[in-house]
């Protein structure tokens, strides 16, 4: 991993791949820090080609911390200073949850440097949407005390927010939240972070605009942001595709890496000719 200094931010990253093949950045979502990306994943990725860049976000991982509030926008600009400062021209943009609206901003106001938009689990910001569960909602706003209540809480998390046909092993889900919290454990960051979704509001005049290949991949069981917000995405976008992946719920476990990357793999092959290096 390395830093890359981008505007008035620092950004932690990693660069995985052959150095000559097409970029594929990635964008986490809220809260979420680039170790918390699937290796089989990765692995995938670069095994369909892929140069794969992850990053933190700002305010959380090892990024710079924030001492005022941003917007998106600021968000996905900092996702163009970094390919600015890889010497990156164009990538694939691919973002989950709060880093799917991240990666539509980038498309709306970069299209230059966007081969195809991946939005994955993310929404329009459209407030008439349907909404998750209370009980599903309440567990954003859920705290802990201490480092053994928090490692337990979102090791709970994953399973409520997870995919029913591709579940995480309790083990599993422990050690990643263990790690994450090792690494950086910053409830400031978090929610910045979500003040800066709210704060974004109803993106449907800026998706009409979009102009690059986009594929809206959604889970058909996404507890926190129902399969209609990915329907809504699709709708809006013009050309856009929609993937629903059955059993898919609010995560990317290990055991749906492979049908992950064969979307994106395929739907890439398909746009090449976008491509201009």
């Amino acid at each position: 991993m390395a830093r890359l200094q981008t505007g008035s931010v620092e950004l932690e990253y990693a660069v995985v791949g052959d150095p000559a093949a097409p970029a594929l950045v990635l964008i986490r979502g809220l809260g979420t820090q680039m170790i918390e990306w699937s290796p089989r994943l990765l692995d995938g990725f670069c095994a369909a080609g892929f140069r794969v860049v992850t990053f933190d976000n700002r305010d959380v991982g090892l990024s710079g911390k924030m001492t005022a509030d941003y917007t998106l926008r600021d968000m996905a600009d900092d996702v163009i200073g970094l390919m600015d400062g890889l010497a990156i021209e164009r990538a694939a943009i691919f973002g989950i949850s709060l880093g799917g609206m991240v990666a539509q901003l980038v498309a709306h106001h970069h299209p230059e440097r966007v081969d195809c938009l991946f939005s994955v689990m993310s929404s329009t910001g459209d407030p008439a949407l349907p909404q998750p569960a209370p009980d599903v909602r309440a567990r954003l706003q859920q705290t802990a005390e201490d480092r053994a209540a928090s490692i337990a809480l979102a090791a709970e998390s994953r399973a409520v927010f997870g995919s029913p046909a591709y579940p995480e092993p309790e083990e599993v889900r422990r050690t990643a939240a263990a790690a994450a919290y090792d690494r950086c454990h910053y409830p400031q960051g978090v929610a910045r972070q979500l003040r800066a979704v709210i704060g974004d509001g109803n993106r449907a005049d800026r998706l009409r605009q979009i102009c690059v290949p986009t594929l809206v991949i959604h889970g058909a069981d996404d507890p926190l942001i129902p399969l209609a917000a990915g329907e809504h995405t699709a709708a809006l976008i013009p050309g856009a595709r929609l993937a629903v992946i059955a059993g898919m719920g609010h995560n990317l476990p290990d055991a749906l890496a492979p049908v992950i990357v064969e979307h994106v793999r395929a739907f890439t092959a398909e746009h090449r000719g976008n491509a201009r290096g």
